[in-house]
């Protein structure tokens, strides 16, 4: 049966269109399974890769930057913890983006060795995250000029973040590779106390389990907003003076609501190695309110909508496979295929229901794959992230939960390509929950173990 053949009864124009959907929806899947076999591949072979350590993490400077707006909720966390990371050499730095609350008071009264405050003033302050870093980036350039810069790492936690402590022991182990500009971290929620952040938290376990851990067979996995490290040298290759935040000359973060997502893309596009890794965590708070998701997916999705010009770039990279540049662009489409992939369920729905038109059970076919297209990852990631038997029998069981999530955030593509249209870029921050006490840092139980191959 052929995909033209599933909307027999449809006008011709609604049912070639459709056809067209319903191949972009079957190329997104089969795209899916080919991550879901890479992650494998890769979990695989870092397993059974040489465990002695190729590198020490003293033979780095680590560089913690933590951009902080209005934080006096979970400042004071975030960076007691990062005064536990074990690193021999290492600053931490708070850029105070002229908070108004009692962010600058939390952080006077903090006692940390190595802590460095930076406060931005209106009104050149709370222009976005990108100029924050902009600024990190010169600052830590000029105050580190003696040190090798392929050998300063900057880290960027978020205010709300919690590193693992061990983490510069693990991420050594990439860096010890010159080839790598970046690792991003696992990311995982610890506020899972209901349904959407618990399902927060299995999204971004499959996003770095599977999507990202992925592309690191390819040496193109992505950076994120929290717990992504970057090789200075690496930055300083991406450093521009276009698409810059207002006021701020040149940097390497673009003035983009992804700004995390733009520098690595183009930093792998730029010939450096884009890697993750699950062997080290950083904790953040997940979002318990829908409202409130849905304005943060909003945001993220925006962005994305921002980034799609970057697949120009792709022909750069000739220092990976043509399938990776492949996976590149889809990458990079993503929201444009998650808005043709819900054109198509609208008007298969639509044909259906309201039009009454009598393509059952041929639409039953077309529909299911809309759908499963219009979830992504979720069904096959969660099922297939990895892990024991027992695991994935859990799996079986979450998985439906996890996929209505899925489809409740589904819209956010649409309402962020309006706001993209229209050129609406401001936004409100995401509002910190209040921190629970509890016994400190600590090594989360299911990371899983990495093992890298040697140089």
């Amino acid at each position: 049966m052929s995909a033209f053949s599933l909307f027999t009864g449809i006008p011709l124009i609604p049912a070639i269109v459709l056809s067209v959907l319903l191949a972009v929806a079957l190329g997104a899947v089969a795209w899916t399974l080919l991550l879901v076999v890479l992650a494998a591949r890769e979990r695989r072979r870092r397993r059974r890769a040489d465990r002695t350590p190729r590198a020490d993490e003293s033979d780095f400077m680590w560089v913690f930057v933590v951009p902080a707006m209005d934080e006096e909720v979970t400042i004071a966390d975030s960076v007691g913890r990062l005064a536990d990371v074990r690193a021999t050499h290492r600053r931490i730095v708070v850029v105070d983006d002229a908070s108004a609350d009692a962010t600058p008071t939390v952080l006077a009264g903090l006692d940390v060795p190595d802590l460095r405050v930076v406060r931005r003033e209106l009104p050149e302050a709370r222009i976005g995250k990108a100029a924050v870093l902009d600024l990190a980036w010169r600052m830590i350039g000029e105050e580190l000029a003696g040190v090798p810069r392929d050998r300063v790492i900057v880290g960027v936690v978020d205010a709300d973040g919690r590193l693992d402590p061990g983490a510069p022991s693990v991420l050594a182990q990439h860096f010890a590779d010159p080839r790598v500009g970046g690792v991003q971290t696992l990311v995982r929620i610890y506020n899972q106390t209901g349904y959407l952040t618990w399902a927060q938290g299995l999204e971004f376990s499959v996003f770095g389990r599977v999507m990202q851990l992925a592309r690191s067979w390819w040496g193109t996995a992505n950076m994120g907003g929290n717990g992504q490290f970057n090789r200075l040298s690496a930055l300083d290759d991406l450093v521009v003076d276009e698409q810059m935040p207002e006021g701020v000359a040149r940097g390497p973060w673009r003035d983009k609501l992804t700004e995390d997502q733009d520098l690595g893309v183009r930093m792998v596009q730029a010939g450096w190695r884009g890697e993750q890794t699950n062997a080290a965590v950083v904790e953040q708070q997940g979002v318990p309110n829908l409202r409130r998701l849905y304005r943060q997916r909003t945001r993220w999705a925006q962005g994305g909508w921002q980034v799609v010009p970057d697949v120009l770039g792709v022909r750069r990279m000739r220092h990976v496979s043509l399938v990776a540049r492949l996976d590149a662009v889809m990458y990079l489409l993503t929201p444009v295929v998650q808005a043709a992939v819900a054109v198509g369920m609208t008007m298969t729905f639509w044909y259906w229901v309201v039009e009454d038109v009598a393509i059952l059970p041929r639409v039953i076919p077309a529909m299911v794959l809309f759908v499963v297209a219009a979830l992504g990852p979720a069904p096959l990631g969660v099922l297939l992230r990895g892990g024991t038997r027992r695991e994935v029998a859990t799996a079986l069981i979450v998985v439906l939960p996890y996929m209505l999530y899925s489809l409740i955030t589904y819209p956010v593509v649409w309402r962020a390509l309006g706001r993209q249209l229209l050129r609406r870029h401001g936004w409100a921050k995401t509002a910190r929950e209040p921190i629970v006490v509890d016994d400190g840092p600590r090594l989360l139980p299911d990371v899983e173990p990495e093992r890298l191959p040697a140089v």
